[in-house]
């Protein structure tokens, strides 16, 4: 690979990492071909994007984010395959989903870049599982914001009711 293949390497792998905002690295040495390829297509039906590079160009394109991104280096050895979502624990479920069954150890999660947060080591994948996405905090936001509303309203239209059969009542007692 000369230079300027590895410098488009290095480009693409900085917009997607630009454009997802999110991306893990994962560790499938020793993973038949066939394994592989399951993981690309489990990866495809989840949307999210697998890319393989070498780790000295994963390096360079961390080194073009904004911030310190450098506590990812020291994960960057053997084999290396990045997992690009828009959704922050779309693949930490997906690496949680492949490893069910007995003797499945791999992938393992080397590290995971999510908003500019930072997690190196495998011990953070359960995690980084129940993250919430930032649509399901905006709507958990949401729902807490209306339910007093409705408490409100609700109130108000049953005691509503309650003050005008009072006052029915007093005008037929006047009546």
């Amino acid at each position: 690979m000369n230079r300027e293949e590895k410098q488009e390497v290095v480009l693409a792998l900085q917009e997607k990492m630009q454009e997802f905002g999110n991306f893990y690295i994962a560790d499938t040495s020793s993973l038949s071909v066939e394994k592989v390829n399951n993981i690309r297509r489990k990866c495809f039906e989840s949307g999210i994007e697998m890319k393989v590079a070498k780790n000295s160009l994963i390096k360079i394109a961390i080194e073009g984010l904004e911030g310190d991104s450098s506590e990812i280096f020291p994960a960057l050895k053997g084999q290396s395959a990045l997992l690009f979502s828009k959704v922050g624990n779309g693949p930490a479920k997906l690496i949680k989903a492949l490893r069910k069954g007995k003797g499945n150890d791999k992938p393992q999660l080397k590290a995971a870049y999510i908003d500019s947060a930072i997690f190196v080591g495998d011990h953070y994948l359960d995690s980084l599982v129940s993250l919430k996405s930032k649509e399901e905090l905006v709507g958990e936001i949401i729902g807490l914001l209306q339910s007093p509303a409705k408490n409100v309203i609700s109130a108000l239209q049953s005691g509503g009711s309650k003050i005008a059969g009072i006052v029915k009542t007093l005008q037929e007692r006047e009546g």
